[in-house]
Protein backbone atom coordinates (compact mmCIF):
# COMPACT_ATOMS: atom_id res chain seq x y z
CA UNK A 1 0.00 0.00 0.00
CA UNK A 2 1.31 3.44 -1.15
CA UNK A 3 2.43 5.44 1.97
CA UNK A 4 -0.50 8.76 2.89
CA UNK A 5 1.30 11.75 3.82
CA UNK A 6 -0.43 14.94 4.50
CA UNK A 7 1.33 18.61 4.83
CA UNK A 8 -0.53 21.24 6.66
CA UNK A 9 0.44 24.29 5.14
CA UNK A 10 1.07 25.70 1.02
CA UNK A 11 3.54 28.37 1.61
CA UNK A 12 7.18 27.86 1.82
CA UNK A 13 7.89 24.67 3.82
CA UNK A 14 4.87 22.40 2.71
CA UNK A 15 5.45 22.29 -1.00
CA UNK A 16 9.03 22.03 -0.44
CA UNK A 17 8.84 18.84 1.60
CA UNK A 18 6.04 17.25 -0.72
CA UNK A 19 7.62 17.70 -3.60
CA UNK A 20 11.08 16.15 -2.64
CA UNK A 21 8.97 13.43 -1.14
CA UNK A 22 7.21 12.56 -4.25
CA UNK A 23 10.27 12.79 -6.43
CA UNK A 24 12.11 10.73 -4.10
CA UNK A 25 9.23 8.07 -3.78
CA UNK A 26 6.74 8.69 -6.44
CA UNK A 27 4.40 5.97 -5.38
CA UNK A 28 3.15 7.79 -2.02
CA UNK A 29 -0.25 9.50 -2.11
CA UNK A 30 0.47 12.98 -0.68
CA UNK A 31 -1.77 15.78 -0.12
CA UNK A 32 -1.20 19.43 0.95
CA UNK A 33 -4.41 21.13 2.45
CA UNK A 34 -4.53 25.15 3.21
CA UNK A 35 -6.88 27.33 4.23
CA UNK A 36 -5.73 30.14 1.92
CA UNK A 37 -6.50 30.77 -1.71
CA UNK A 38 -2.75 30.90 -2.84
CA UNK A 39 -0.03 28.30 -1.96
CA UNK A 40 3.28 28.16 -2.85
CA UNK A 41 4.59 31.90 -2.79
CA UNK A 42 7.83 34.38 -2.07
CA UNK A 43 5.79 35.82 0.84
CA UNK A 44 9.63 38.23 1.15
CA UNK A 45 9.14 39.35 -2.27
CA UNK A 46 5.72 40.86 -0.75
CA UNK A 47 7.15 44.01 -0.32
CA UNK A 48 8.83 44.48 -3.81
CA UNK A 49 5.68 44.00 -5.32
CA UNK A 50 4.31 46.99 -3.80
CA UNK A 51 7.23 49.12 -4.83
CA UNK A 52 6.78 48.06 -8.54
CA UNK A 53 9.78 46.59 -8.73
CA UNK A 54 7.87 43.18 -9.14
CA UNK A 55 5.31 44.52 -11.84
CA UNK A 56 2.37 41.26 -11.55
CA UNK A 57 1.68 39.68 -8.17
CA UNK A 58 1.89 36.26 -10.32
CA UNK A 59 5.38 36.28 -10.53
CA UNK A 60 5.58 35.46 -6.53
CA UNK A 61 4.05 32.37 -7.39
CA UNK A 62 5.85 31.31 -10.29
CA UNK A 63 8.42 28.78 -10.81
CA UNK A 64 11.94 29.96 -12.69
CA UNK A 65 10.03 28.99 -16.43
CA UNK A 66 7.12 31.29 -15.25
CA UNK A 67 4.35 28.60 -14.69
CA UNK A 68 1.92 29.79 -11.58
CA UNK A 69 2.12 27.40 -8.80
CA UNK A 70 -1.38 26.49 -8.14
CA UNK A 71 -3.44 23.35 -7.29
CA UNK A 72 -3.45 22.36 -11.28
CA UNK A 73 0.28 22.55 -11.28
CA UNK A 74 1.16 20.32 -8.22
CA UNK A 75 -1.90 17.92 -9.54
CA UNK A 76 -0.17 17.51 -13.40
CA UNK A 77 3.08 18.22 -12.58
CA UNK A 78 4.34 17.10 -9.08
CA UNK A 79 1.67 14.56 -8.53
CA UNK A 80 0.41 16.08 -5.60
CA UNK A 81 -3.31 16.98 -4.28
CA UNK A 82 -3.91 20.15 -2.98
CA UNK A 83 -7.04 21.00 -1.34
CA UNK A 84 -7.28 25.07 -1.21
CA UNK A 85 -9.60 27.16 1.70
CA UNK A 86 -9.17 24.22 3.73
CA UNK A 87 -8.50 24.47 7.15
CA UNK A 88 -6.86 21.49 9.51
CA UNK A 89 -8.87 22.06 13.13
CA UNK A 90 -7.25 18.69 15.20
CA UNK A 91 -5.02 16.15 15.06
CA UNK A 92 -6.14 12.25 16.35
CA UNK A 93 -2.86 10.79 17.20
CA UNK A 94 -4.11 8.06 17.67
CA UNK A 95 -6.12 6.95 15.11
CA UNK A 96 -3.44 8.93 12.95
CA UNK A 97 -6.38 11.25 11.29
CA UNK A 98 -6.31 14.81 10.27
CA UNK A 99 -10.05 17.00 10.99
CA UNK A 100 -10.51 19.15 8.24
CA UNK A 101 -12.85 22.09 7.38
CA UNK A 102 -13.28 23.71 4.63
CA UNK A 103 -13.53 27.27 5.43
CA UNK A 104 -16.37 28.20 2.10
CA UNK A 105 -18.92 25.50 2.40
CA UNK A 106 -18.23 23.97 6.34
CA UNK A 107 -17.95 20.75 5.49
CA UNK A 108 -15.98 18.79 8.17
CA UNK A 109 -13.92 15.69 7.22
CA UNK A 110 -10.97 13.19 8.77
CA UNK A 111 -8.25 12.81 6.43
CA UNK A 112 -6.59 9.49 7.45
CA UNK A 113 -2.51 9.36 7.45
CA UNK A 114 0.45 7.54 7.53
CA UNK A 115 2.76 10.68 8.02
CA UNK A 116 1.75 13.87 8.77
CA UNK A 117 3.82 16.97 7.88
CA UNK A 118 3.04 20.42 9.72
CA UNK A 119 4.01 23.75 8.30
CA UNK A 120 1.42 26.01 9.90
CA UNK A 121 3.62 28.86 9.74
CA UNK A 122 3.36 32.09 11.97
CA UNK A 123 0.55 34.86 12.42
CA UNK A 124 1.85 38.46 12.55
CA UNK A 125 1.76 40.09 15.76
CA UNK A 126 -0.97 42.65 16.11
CA UNK A 127 -0.41 44.56 19.37
CA UNK A 128 -4.49 44.72 21.45
CA UNK A 129 -4.76 47.96 20.77
CA UNK A 130 -8.27 49.82 20.13
CA UNK A 131 -8.71 50.44 16.28
CA UNK A 132 -6.79 47.60 14.87
CA UNK A 133 -9.94 46.72 12.90
CA UNK A 134 -10.14 49.23 11.51
CA UNK A 135 -10.17 50.05 7.11
CA UNK A 136 -6.74 49.66 5.60
CA UNK A 137 -5.02 48.25 8.88
CA UNK A 138 -3.07 45.84 7.24
CA UNK A 139 0.21 43.11 7.44
CA UNK A 140 2.32 42.80 4.81
CA UNK A 141 2.63 38.88 4.84
CA UNK A 142 -0.63 37.60 2.37
CA UNK A 143 -1.01 38.29 -1.36
CA UNK A 144 -3.91 39.49 -0.93
CA UNK A 145 -2.91 42.58 1.15
CA UNK A 146 -0.29 43.54 -1.24
CA UNK A 147 -2.35 43.72 -4.35
CA UNK A 148 -5.16 45.82 -2.17
CA UNK A 149 -2.20 48.88 -0.65
CA UNK A 150 -0.88 48.82 -4.31
CA UNK A 151 -4.16 49.46 -5.59
CA UNK A 152 -4.55 51.90 -3.30
CA UNK A 153 -1.31 54.03 -3.66
CA UNK A 154 -1.56 53.59 -7.60
CA UNK A 155 -5.31 55.05 -6.78
CA UNK A 156 -3.75 58.04 -4.93
CA UNK A 157 -5.70 57.25 -1.69
CA UNK A 158 -2.29 56.84 0.27
CA UNK A 159 -0.27 60.15 1.18
CA UNK A 160 0.69 59.21 4.66
CA UNK A 161 1.27 55.98 6.41
CA UNK A 162 2.53 54.29 9.90
CA UNK A 163 4.50 51.25 10.24
CA UNK A 164 4.04 49.46 13.60
CA UNK A 165 7.63 47.88 13.71
CA UNK A 166 11.10 48.74 12.21
CA UNK A 167 12.33 45.03 11.51
CA UNK A 168 12.66 43.11 8.67
CA UNK A 169 9.04 43.46 6.68
CA UNK A 170 8.50 46.70 8.61
CA UNK A 171 11.40 47.97 7.22
CA UNK A 172 10.75 46.80 3.42
CA UNK A 173 7.26 48.02 3.66
CA UNK A 174 8.28 51.64 4.48
CA UNK A 175 11.06 51.60 2.01
CA UNK A 176 8.37 50.08 -1.08
CA UNK A 177 5.95 53.32 0.15
CA UNK A 178 8.03 55.88 0.52
CA UNK A 179 10.38 55.39 -2.58
CA UNK A 180 8.01 54.47 -5.07
CA UNK A 181 4.62 56.11 -4.15
CA UNK A 182 6.11 58.88 -2.44
CA UNK A 183 4.19 58.25 0.49
CA UNK A 184 4.84 60.28 3.97
CA UNK A 185 5.64 57.26 6.05
CA UNK A 186 6.41 57.07 10.03
CA UNK A 187 7.98 53.97 11.55
CA UNK A 188 7.52 53.01 14.80
CA UNK A 189 9.71 50.65 17.21
CA UNK A 190 8.67 49.68 21.07
CA UNK A 191 12.44 49.03 20.97
CA UNK A 192 14.99 51.55 21.23
CA UNK A 193 16.67 51.07 17.72
CA UNK A 194 15.02 49.82 14.47
CA UNK A 195 16.33 46.11 13.32
CA UNK A 196 16.00 45.35 17.13
CA UNK A 197 18.16 42.19 18.34
CA UNK A 198 20.28 41.44 14.42
CA UNK A 199 21.93 44.91 14.77
CA UNK A 200 23.73 46.69 16.90
CA UNK A 201 22.75 50.20 18.35
CA UNK A 202 25.67 52.27 16.59
CA UNK A 203 24.66 50.52 12.93
CA UNK A 204 21.22 50.82 13.95
CA UNK A 205 21.70 54.29 13.97
CA UNK A 206 22.95 54.26 10.48
CA UNK A 207 19.79 52.29 9.21
CA UNK A 208 17.92 55.40 11.11
CA UNK A 209 19.69 57.93 9.18
CA UNK A 210 19.45 56.20 5.71
CA UNK A 211 15.38 56.42 6.36
CA UNK A 212 15.31 59.43 7.85
CA UNK A 213 16.95 60.90 4.79
CA UNK A 214 14.55 59.46 2.65
CA UNK A 215 10.99 60.99 3.71
CA UNK A 216 10.57 58.04 6.48
CA UNK A 217 10.94 59.07 9.74
CA UNK A 218 11.92 57.02 12.78
CA UNK A 219 10.52 56.92 16.27
CA UNK A 220 12.27 54.46 18.35
CA UNK A 221 10.97 53.74 22.09
CA UNK A 222 7.40 54.37 21.00
CA UNK A 223 4.35 52.56 21.92
CA UNK A 224 1.37 52.27 19.88
CA UNK A 225 -1.84 52.93 22.33
CA UNK A 226 -4.58 53.28 20.08
CA UNK A 227 -5.68 53.70 16.26
CA UNK A 228 -8.72 56.30 15.23
CA UNK A 229 -10.41 56.06 12.70
CA UNK A 230 -13.50 58.40 10.09
CA UNK A 231 -15.76 56.39 8.53
CA UNK A 232 -14.60 52.97 9.39
CA UNK A 233 -11.09 53.97 7.89
CA UNK A 234 -7.94 54.63 9.73
CA UNK A 235 -7.10 57.88 9.58
CA UNK A 236 -4.61 58.13 12.96
CA UNK A 237 -2.32 56.75 14.79
CA UNK A 238 -1.80 57.85 18.72
CA UNK A 239 1.62 56.44 20.57
CA UNK A 240 2.44 57.42 23.97
CA UNK A 241 4.42 60.33 22.91
CA UNK A 242 3.15 62.41 19.72
CA UNK A 243 -0.31 61.60 17.13
CA UNK A 244 0.41 60.25 13.54
CA UNK A 245 -1.78 61.01 10.58
CA UNK A 246 -2.22 57.86 8.54
CA UNK A 247 -4.40 56.40 5.79
CA UNK A 248 -2.65 53.11 6.09
CA UNK A 249 -1.60 51.45 9.18
CA UNK A 250 0.91 48.35 8.06
CA UNK A 251 1.39 45.53 11.79
CA UNK A 252 5.25 44.42 11.13
CA UNK A 253 5.68 43.48 14.91
CA UNK A 254 6.89 40.23 14.74
CA UNK A 255 5.53 36.87 14.65
CA UNK A 256 3.68 34.55 16.70
CA UNK A 257 4.21 31.05 15.77
CA UNK A 258 1.33 28.83 14.78
CA UNK A 259 1.95 26.09 17.30
CA UNK A 260 -1.79 25.28 18.80
CA UNK A 261 -2.18 22.87 16.06
CA UNK A 262 0.47 20.94 17.40
CA UNK A 263 0.02 21.86 21.38
CA UNK A 264 -4.00 20.53 21.26
CA UNK A 265 -2.70 16.93 19.56
CA UNK A 266 -0.27 16.65 22.65
CA UNK A 267 2.95 17.45 20.56
CA UNK A 268 6.29 18.78 22.28
CA UNK A 269 6.00 23.11 22.26
CA UNK A 270 8.56 25.19 23.47
CA UNK A 271 7.52 28.30 25.99
CA UNK A 272 7.26 31.06 23.26
CA UNK A 273 5.14 28.78 21.04
CA UNK A 274 6.77 27.38 18.80
CA UNK A 275 7.07 23.68 17.65
CA UNK A 276 9.82 21.28 19.21
CA UNK A 277 11.54 19.24 16.82
CA UNK A 278 14.59 17.02 16.81
CA UNK A 279 17.99 17.54 14.12
CA UNK A 280 15.44 15.43 11.35
CA UNK A 281 12.55 17.84 11.94
CA UNK A 282 10.63 15.44 13.94
CA UNK A 283 8.08 16.29 16.22
CA UNK A 284 7.88 14.84 20.04
CA UNK A 285 5.71 12.16 17.45
CA UNK A 286 7.75 10.02 14.81
CA UNK A 287 5.11 10.24 12.50
CA UNK A 288 4.97 13.82 12.87
CA UNK A 289 7.21 16.58 11.14
CA UNK A 290 7.32 20.19 11.51
CA UNK A 291 8.91 22.88 10.18
CA UNK A 292 9.16 26.24 9.08
CA UNK A 293 8.05 29.73 10.93
CA UNK A 294 6.13 27.25 13.52
CA UNK A 295 8.98 25.33 14.73
CA UNK A 296 11.68 26.21 17.27
CA UNK A 297 15.48 25.54 16.33
CA UNK A 298 18.37 25.39 17.93
CA UNK A 299 20.83 28.53 17.94
CA UNK A 300 24.20 27.02 17.01
CA UNK A 301 26.02 29.76 18.72
CA UNK A 302 24.19 29.42 21.91
CA UNK A 303 23.28 26.32 21.94
CA UNK A 304 19.14 26.95 22.96
CA UNK A 305 16.14 26.61 21.34
CA UNK A 306 15.63 30.07 19.01
CA UNK A 307 12.89 31.37 16.34
CA UNK A 308 14.33 32.67 13.30
CA UNK A 309 11.02 32.78 10.74
CA UNK A 310 12.74 33.05 7.33
CA UNK A 311 11.93 31.54 3.67
CA UNK A 312 15.08 30.44 3.23
CA UNK A 313 15.56 28.28 6.39
CA UNK A 314 11.64 27.00 5.59
CA UNK A 315 12.93 25.46 1.99
CA UNK A 316 15.79 24.00 3.29
CA UNK A 317 14.18 22.00 6.02
CA UNK A 318 11.56 20.68 3.33
CA UNK A 319 13.68 19.19 1.94
CA UNK A 320 15.07 17.77 5.25
CA UNK A 321 11.82 16.68 5.85
CA UNK A 322 11.04 15.74 1.83
CA UNK A 323 13.95 13.21 2.42
CA UNK A 324 13.08 11.73 5.58
CA UNK A 325 9.47 11.27 4.65
CA UNK A 326 11.12 8.99 2.21
CA UNK A 327 12.97 6.65 4.20
CA UNK A 328 16.02 9.34 4.57
CA UNK A 329 18.26 10.14 7.32
CA UNK A 330 18.43 13.91 6.47
CA UNK A 331 19.63 16.44 9.67
CA UNK A 332 18.71 20.51 10.01
CA UNK A 333 21.46 21.60 12.16
CA UNK A 334 20.73 24.57 13.47
CA UNK A 335 20.52 28.05 12.69
CA UNK A 336 23.82 31.03 12.63
CA UNK A 337 20.83 33.74 11.91
CA UNK A 338 22.42 35.03 8.61
CA UNK A 339 19.96 37.99 7.19
CA UNK A 340 19.78 40.87 4.96
CA UNK A 341 18.03 43.86 3.88
CA UNK A 342 17.95 46.58 1.52
CA UNK A 343 16.88 50.11 2.65
CA UNK A 344 17.81 53.35 0.40
CA UNK A 345 21.37 54.02 0.02
CA UNK A 346 22.74 51.43 1.97
CA UNK A 347 22.15 47.78 2.61
CA UNK A 348 21.81 45.76 5.85
CA UNK A 349 23.18 42.40 6.60
CA UNK A 350 24.53 40.01 9.35
CA UNK A 351 24.69 37.03 10.92
CA UNK A 352 25.21 35.95 14.56
CA UNK A 353 24.82 37.29 17.66
CA UNK A 354 25.02 41.64 18.25
CA UNK A 355 27.29 42.52 21.01
CA UNK A 356 24.33 43.34 23.03
CA UNK A 357 22.68 39.94 22.52
CA UNK A 358 25.86 38.09 22.94
CA UNK A 359 26.17 39.86 26.41
CA UNK A 360 22.50 39.15 27.50
CA UNK A 361 23.62 35.35 26.98
CA UNK A 362 26.39 35.30 29.23
CA UNK A 363 29.50 36.09 26.98
CA UNK A 364 31.73 38.52 27.97
CA UNK A 365 31.25 40.08 24.63
CA UNK A 366 32.85 42.82 22.97
CA UNK A 367 32.70 44.42 19.07
CA UNK A 368 34.88 46.39 16.94
CA UNK A 369 34.06 48.18 13.58
CA UNK A 370 36.14 49.25 10.54
CA UNK A 371 35.17 51.62 7.99
CA UNK A 372 36.98 50.21 4.42
CA UNK A 373 36.53 49.95 0.80
CA UNK A 374 35.25 47.06 -0.50
CA UNK A 375 37.41 46.98 -3.89
CA UNK A 376 40.76 47.81 -3.65
CA UNK A 377 41.23 52.01 -3.06
CA UNK A 378 42.39 52.47 -6.37
CA UNK A 379 40.05 50.59 -8.25
CA UNK A 380 37.44 53.52 -9.61
CA UNK A 381 34.13 51.53 -8.29
CA UNK A 382 34.40 51.11 -4.46
CA UNK A 383 31.41 51.56 -1.76
CA UNK A 384 32.58 52.28 1.77
CA UNK A 385 31.67 49.20 4.00
CA UNK A 386 30.65 49.26 7.53
CA UNK A 387 31.37 45.57 9.54
CA UNK A 388 31.41 45.10 12.93
CA UNK A 389 32.78 41.77 14.76
CA UNK A 390 31.28 40.37 17.34
CA UNK A 391 34.00 38.34 20.29
CA UNK A 392 33.89 36.69 23.13
CA UNK A 393 36.95 37.98 25.22
CA UNK A 394 37.75 34.96 27.65
CA UNK A 395 37.85 32.58 23.89
CA UNK A 396 38.64 34.98 21.26
CA UNK A 397 35.55 33.51 19.79
CA UNK A 398 34.06 35.15 17.23
CA UNK A 399 29.70 35.51 17.84
CA UNK A 400 28.69 37.34 14.55
CA UNK A 401 29.25 39.87 12.63
CA UNK A 402 26.94 42.64 10.76
CA UNK A 403 27.35 45.59 8.87
CA UNK A 404 26.31 48.51 6.18
CA UNK A 405 27.01 49.06 2.63
CA UNK A 406 25.59 50.43 -0.74
CA UNK A 407 26.78 47.73 -2.40
CA UNK A 408 25.00 44.73 -0.74
CA UNK A 409 26.26 42.46 -3.02
CA UNK A 410 29.73 42.76 -1.70
CA UNK A 411 28.50 43.34 1.88
CA UNK A 412 26.28 39.88 1.59
CA UNK A 413 29.53 38.55 0.07
CA UNK A 414 32.21 39.14 3.42
CA UNK A 415 28.80 38.03 5.83
CA UNK A 416 27.71 34.86 3.94
CA UNK A 417 32.26 33.79 4.41
CA UNK A 418 31.41 34.29 8.36
CA UNK A 419 28.51 32.83 8.29
CA UNK A 420 30.03 29.52 7.10
CA UNK A 421 32.19 29.32 9.00
CA UNK A 422 30.03 29.89 12.50
CA UNK A 423 27.75 27.07 10.73
CA UNK A 424 30.09 24.79 11.17
CA UNK A 425 32.93 25.56 13.41
CA UNK A 426 33.82 27.58 16.15
CA UNK A 427 35.96 30.10 14.68
CA UNK A 428 38.63 32.92 16.48
CA UNK A 429 39.51 36.13 15.78
CA UNK A 430 42.87 34.05 14.10
CA UNK A 431 40.59 32.33 12.01
CA UNK A 432 38.81 35.51 10.73
CA UNK A 433 42.08 37.31 10.42
CA UNK A 434 43.33 34.55 7.93
CA UNK A 435 40.14 33.79 6.36
CA UNK A 436 40.77 33.25 2.06
CA UNK A 437 38.64 35.50 0.54
CA UNK A 438 39.14 35.68 -3.64
CA UNK A 439 40.71 38.91 -4.41
CA UNK A 440 40.89 41.09 -7.60
CA UNK A 441 41.17 45.00 -7.33
CA UNK A 442 37.16 44.79 -9.06
CA UNK A 443 36.44 42.57 -6.05
CA UNK A 444 38.66 43.24 -2.61
CA UNK A 445 41.66 44.62 -1.32
CA UNK A 446 44.64 42.40 -1.28
CA UNK A 447 44.15 42.86 2.67
CA UNK A 448 40.13 42.55 2.72
CA UNK A 449 37.70 44.29 4.86
CA UNK A 450 36.74 41.04 6.58
CA UNK A 451 40.43 40.03 7.45
CA UNK A 452 40.54 43.70 8.40
CA UNK A 453 37.66 43.35 11.07
CA UNK A 454 39.86 40.47 12.46
CA UNK A 455 43.23 42.17 12.76
CA UNK A 456 41.56 45.09 14.44
CA UNK A 457 39.60 42.39 16.95
CA UNK A 458 43.29 41.00 17.33
CA UNK A 459 44.99 44.16 18.29
CA UNK A 460 41.91 44.91 21.13
CA UNK A 461 42.52 41.37 22.45
CA UNK A 462 45.90 42.26 23.26
CA UNK A 463 45.56 45.64 24.45
CA UNK A 464 46.89 47.28 21.99
CA UNK A 465 43.96 49.99 21.83
CA UNK A 466 40.66 50.81 23.34
CA UNK A 467 38.09 51.27 20.43
CA UNK A 468 35.09 53.41 20.70
CA UNK A 469 32.42 53.20 18.10
CA UNK A 470 31.58 56.92 16.48
CA UNK A 471 28.30 57.45 18.44
CA UNK A 472 30.26 56.96 21.56
CA UNK A 473 33.52 59.37 20.46
CA UNK A 474 30.85 62.06 19.08
CA UNK A 475 29.16 61.34 22.76
CA UNK A 476 32.73 62.44 24.51
CA UNK A 477 32.99 65.45 22.49
CA UNK A 478 29.47 66.58 23.29
CA UNK A 479 30.60 65.88 27.14
CA UNK A 480 34.33 67.69 26.94
CA UNK A 481 33.54 69.76 29.37
CA UNK A 482 33.16 66.74 32.11
CA UNK A 483 35.01 64.25 30.79
CA UNK A 484 38.41 66.73 30.59
CA UNK A 485 39.31 64.94 27.39
CA UNK A 486 41.77 65.87 24.42
CA UNK A 487 40.37 65.96 20.64
CA UNK A 488 42.61 65.11 17.78
CA UNK A 489 42.08 64.81 14.75
CA UNK A 490 44.44 63.42 12.70
CA UNK A 491 43.12 63.56 9.20
CA UNK A 492 44.76 65.62 6.32
CA UNK A 493 45.14 69.21 7.47
CA UNK A 494 42.30 70.73 5.28
CA UNK A 495 39.49 68.62 6.87
CA UNK A 496 40.82 68.97 10.64
CA UNK A 497 41.79 72.61 10.73
CA UNK A 498 38.51 73.27 9.09
CA UNK A 499 36.57 71.92 12.73
CA UNK A 500 39.33 73.29 14.44
CA UNK A 501 38.24 77.02 13.33
CA UNK A 502 34.57 76.38 14.61
CA UNK A 503 35.94 74.56 17.79
CA UNK A 504 39.05 75.32 19.36
CA UNK A 505 38.73 72.40 21.35
CA UNK A 506 39.16 70.24 18.57
CA UNK A 507 42.75 69.70 17.87
CA UNK A 508 43.82 69.20 13.78
CA UNK A 509 46.90 67.17 14.16
CA UNK A 510 47.20 65.31 11.14
CA UNK A 511 49.12 61.92 11.28
CA UNK A 512 52.08 62.91 9.20
CA UNK A 513 52.50 65.52 12.30
CA UNK A 514 51.75 63.69 15.65
CA UNK A 515 55.41 63.12 16.35
CA UNK A 516 56.23 66.30 15.52
CA UNK A 517 53.48 68.00 17.71
CA UNK A 518 53.71 65.77 20.32
CA UNK A 519 54.38 68.14 23.10
CA UNK A 520 50.91 69.93 22.13
CA UNK A 521 49.57 66.47 23.22
CA UNK A 522 48.30 66.59 27.33
CA UNK A 523 50.28 63.64 29.18
CA UNK A 524 48.02 64.10 32.51
CA UNK A 525 44.49 63.98 30.89
CA UNK A 526 42.97 60.86 28.62
CA UNK A 527 42.77 61.53 24.71
CA UNK A 528 40.56 60.66 22.15
CA UNK A 529 41.45 60.42 18.66
CA UNK A 530 39.47 60.23 14.96
CA UNK A 531 39.99 60.48 11.32
CA UNK A 532 38.34 59.16 8.20
CA UNK A 533 37.77 55.71 8.68
CA UNK A 534 40.00 54.64 11.83
CA UNK A 535 43.45 54.04 9.66
CA UNK A 536 45.15 56.84 10.34
CA UNK A 537 44.19 57.17 13.91
CA UNK A 538 45.16 53.95 15.12
CA UNK A 539 48.74 54.93 13.32
CA UNK A 540 48.33 58.33 15.76
CA UNK A 541 47.57 56.34 18.13
CA UNK A 542 50.56 54.23 18.47
CA UNK A 543 53.03 57.17 17.85
CA UNK A 544 51.67 58.87 21.32
CA UNK A 545 52.47 55.43 22.81
CA UNK A 546 55.94 55.70 21.65
CA UNK A 547 55.65 58.98 23.63
CA UNK A 548 54.32 57.51 26.67
CA UNK A 549 50.52 58.92 26.01
CA UNK A 550 48.73 55.64 26.25
CA UNK A 551 45.65 57.05 28.30
CA UNK A 552 43.80 56.94 24.52
CA UNK A 553 40.56 55.78 22.48
CA UNK A 554 40.31 55.31 19.02
CA UNK A 555 37.06 55.78 17.24
CA UNK A 556 36.64 52.81 14.75
CA UNK A 557 35.26 53.83 11.83
CA UNK A 558 35.90 57.13 12.06
CA UNK A 559 33.93 60.05 10.21
CA UNK A 560 32.38 57.61 8.02
CA UNK A 561 30.77 55.86 10.12
CA UNK A 562 29.83 59.24 12.30
CA UNK A 563 28.79 60.63 8.71
CA UNK A 564 26.57 57.03 8.25
CA UNK A 565 24.96 57.47 11.15
CA UNK A 566 24.10 61.67 10.54
CA UNK A 567 26.64 62.85 13.38
CA UNK A 568 28.59 65.69 12.87
CA UNK A 569 30.79 67.39 15.30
Amino acid sequence: MPEKILVVGGVALGPKAAARCKRLMPDAEITLVDENVFISYGGCGIPYYVSGEIQNLDDLRSTPYHTVRDADFFRDMKGITVRTQTRATAIDRATKTLAVKNVVTGQEEKLPYDKLVLATGATPRVPPVEGKDLENVLSLTRLEAAGAIRTACQEGKITEAVIVGGGFIGLEAAVALADMWGVKCSVVEMVDQILPGVLSHSVARMAAHDCVTHNVDVYAGEKVLRLEGKDGKVCKVITDKRELDAQLVVFAAGFIPNGQLARDAGLDVAPFGAIVVDRHMRTSDPAIYAGGDCVAIKNIITGKLGYLPLGSMANRQGRVIGTNLAGGDAAFPGYVGSWAVKLFDLSFCGVGLTVERARAEGFDAFSVSVEQFDHAHFYPEKAMMTLELVVDKATSRVLGMQGACADGDSLKARVDAVAAALQYSQPTVEDISNLEVAYAPPFASAMDVVNVVGNVADNVLAGRFTPVTADQFMDMWKNREKNNMFFIDARPAAAGRAVQEKHPDWHAIPLEEVAARINEVPKDRPVAIICNTGLRAYDGLLVLARHGITDVVNSTGGMQAAIKMGLSV
